[in-house]
């Protein structure tokens, strides 16, 4: 109870970027998303000098990206489920400032330092994690903190060069199954406080969160998962994620989502999760019709369309919600989800289309934009005091 108090009061007096985990997270992520997309089309098109490559693209994005926006996103939706402090004041510098080292060690070019610097951030959060739930005896969220040690797991992984191909696809696994689980929450809970603030009928029809269906849903979509990390391009394992993106519509489709069109701060949660099952159907697709869908469709649909989408909608709901002001979108909120929507469609679309400049550089464009538009749009609420 003493290190809580302790905590607490660190975090009073601490300034306002430091007194919650989403404030530089969100915005470091963001705005790292927005620099690095139109940097590695440039050098994927030839109009820049090799610099990221494939494997420096796909690192950051996940486990610099990713990584920001999951912590930002843990270590402030913990504190509401254990009861205890946030991390928060010098202990939150510390932990970004690690993150920040990483981003400069890649700039830089050195191998040692970036894997020694990077590396510890997730390993960091996971024990983070483990601590904030286990002290706050909040066993429901026990899976939340071994997802993210798994993130952890994957990214040491990556340095193996015999195992940084299954490491990434452990990591989009894990993104996938973190939205799954986390997303399968959030998504009917506000979508119902949000029908019944409105008086919608419909939020009498609003079906009980983690019934068996959900459960048979994620644990299907787990093991398909599994199978995609152990035997990608595998038959057997394209039809169980083609069956385990559709048990994850039939979720989707118990969530009234289309009584939510007048509230972008809502619709956008649904049509985030819809990408979960593109991107399944897509992946499963690629592995029985390889002739007719490229890989790339189905990891770019997850990439760009489930964890681009899906963490705008969490990152601008969190920030307008924690930082005292009204849940409801405003233009240029909405503008970030369409645009990161548009440059995730153009993104697959371009997957089909042999990675055509046009395609692809209008995705990336529209899609960095998204987040270049959140970090600049939402800078000043996430550097200020919160409202009263």
């Amino acid at each position: 109870m003493t290190q809580s108090i302790d905590r607490g009061a660190l975090r009073r007096s601490a300034p306002p970027i430091l007194q919650n985990a989403f404030r530089p997270f969100f915005l470091g992520g963001a705005a790292w998303a927005a620099l690095l997309v139109p940097l590695w089309a440039a050098e994927y098109l030839g109009w820049l000098g090799p610099s990221q490559g494939v494997a420096g693209h796909a690192h950051e994005m996940l486990y610099a990206v990713l990584a920001a926006i999951v912590c930002g996103f843990a270590l402030t939706a913990i504190p509401n489920w254990t009861g205890r402090a946030p991390v928060a004041g010098q202990g939150l510098a510390a932990l970004f400032l690690v993150w920040l080292a990483g981003r400069l060690a890649f700039l830089a070019g050195d191998a040692t330092w970036h894997v020694l610097i990077d590396g510890s951030f997730l390993v960091v959060l996971a024990l983070i994690v483990f601590r904030e739930i286990l002290s706050g005896k909040n066993w429901r969220n026990l899976p939340i903190a071994v997802l993210i040690t798994l993130f952890a797991i994957s990214h040491a992984a990556f340095h193996h060069p015999d195992l940084q191909a299954g490491a990434i696809r452990a990591t989009f696994g894990v993104a996938a199954l973190l939205i799954a689980l986390i997303g399968g929450r959030i998504v009917p809970s506000f979508t119902r406080n949000w029908l019944a603030a409105n008086a919608h009928p419909a939020s009498q029809r609003m079906p009980s969160p983690m019934q068996v269906l959900d459960k048979m849903a994620l644990g299907l979509t787990a093991v398909a998962i599994l199978a995609w990390v152990g035997f990608p391009g595998h038959w057997a394992n394209g039809i169980l994620m083609i069956g385990a993106g559709t048990a994850q519509l039939v979720r989707l489709a118990r969530w009234q989502g289309l009584t939510t069109l007048r509230e972008p701060l809502v619709w956008s949660l649904h049509a985030g999760f819809l990408w979960l099952f593109v991107a399944l159907v897509l992946i499963g697709s690629s592995a029985v019709w390889p002739q007719a869908v490229p890989a790339a469709a189905g990891v770019h649909a997850l990439a760009a369309g489930l964890i681009g989408s899906m963490t705008l909608a969490v990152m601008t709901r969190a920030s307008l919600g924690h930082t005292g002001r009204p849940r409801t979108a405003n233009i240029l909120t909405t503008a970030t989800y369409l645009l990161v929507h548009a440059g995730a469609i153009i993104r697959v679309i371009a997957a089909f289309a042999y990675n055509d400049p046009i395609w692809l550089g209008a995705a990336a464009g529209l899609w960095s934009a998204a987040f270049g538009l959140f970090a600049l749009g939402y800078a000043p609420m996430l550097i200020s005091p919160r409202r009263a």
